[in-house]
């Protein structure tokens, strides 16, 4: 099943090639690390994806990561969207590399879909094939094992989840229990990538289930 894509929009991004040592003690990033990358995006989840994307293709850790409160519909400003990501590395050269990495994710290959055609009722079911350290961290993996990043209105979310948990030979290694800061819920499920597809699909099913019939029970 295919729904329509909804692409994320990266709304503001800056390199801070040399940061002030009391910022950087507050963001707890290694001794090392002297540069950051900030970004913010209207689809936190996404944000997400390509943060941890970012950490496998440059030498770059997760420096900070928090959705806004109620999403990107109430955000406190025009570039604040849903989400603000902090990557921190040794040089500008670094952090910059990170932040092609997280282009390229929120612009081409992670997106939530639309369950209606006013594309107010949407979820994300992505299948991470190889996580790099941030996400392998959130779900308490090893780096690389497979993930199936799942996300839903409240209902939806744990519907969905315990579908996905019944369809394939799955592992749930974290739930966001709702509501998150954006109103959402959903978690993180672990197995081989067939599996985690497979989980991504019964999710997709069980989402449009209660969409199509949200009252019959």
């Amino acid at each position: 099943m295919r729904l329509d894509p909804i692409y994320a929009d990266i709304l503001s991004v800056r390199i801070i090639p040399n940061v002030d040592p009391m910022l950087a003690k507050q963001l707890k990033i290694k001794k090392s690390h002297k540069s950051l990358a900030m970004f913010t995006v209207d689809l936190d989840d996404v944000g997400v994806t390509a943060l941890d994307e970012a950490t496998k293709h440059a030498d770059v850790d997760v420096a900070y990561a928090q959705s806004f409160y109620a999403g990107a519909d109430h955000a406190s400003g025009p570039l604040s969207g849903e989400f603000i990501g902090i990557l921190s590395g040794p040089n500008p050269d670094e952090v910059k590399s990170g932040m092609g990495a997280v282009k390229q994710v929120v612009e081409h290959e992670a997106y939530f879909e639309a369950i209606n055609e006013a594309k107010t009722h949407s979820l994300y079911a992505h299948v991470v094939s190889k996580p790099g350290k941030f996400l392998s961290k959130e779900a308490g993996v090893e780096p690389g094992q497979a993930l199936a990043y799942l996300i839903a209105p409240p209902l939806e979310a744990v519907y969905g989840i315990d579908t996905a948990l019944k369809a394939s030979n799955v592992e749930l290694t974290t739930f966001y229990r709702p509501p998150t800061e954006t109103n959402f819920g959903g978690g993180l499920l672990t197995g081989t990538q067939s599996s985690c597809h497979a989980a991504c699909e019964a999710f997709r099913e069980a989402v449009m289930e209660v969409a199509e019939n949200s009252t019959r029970y």
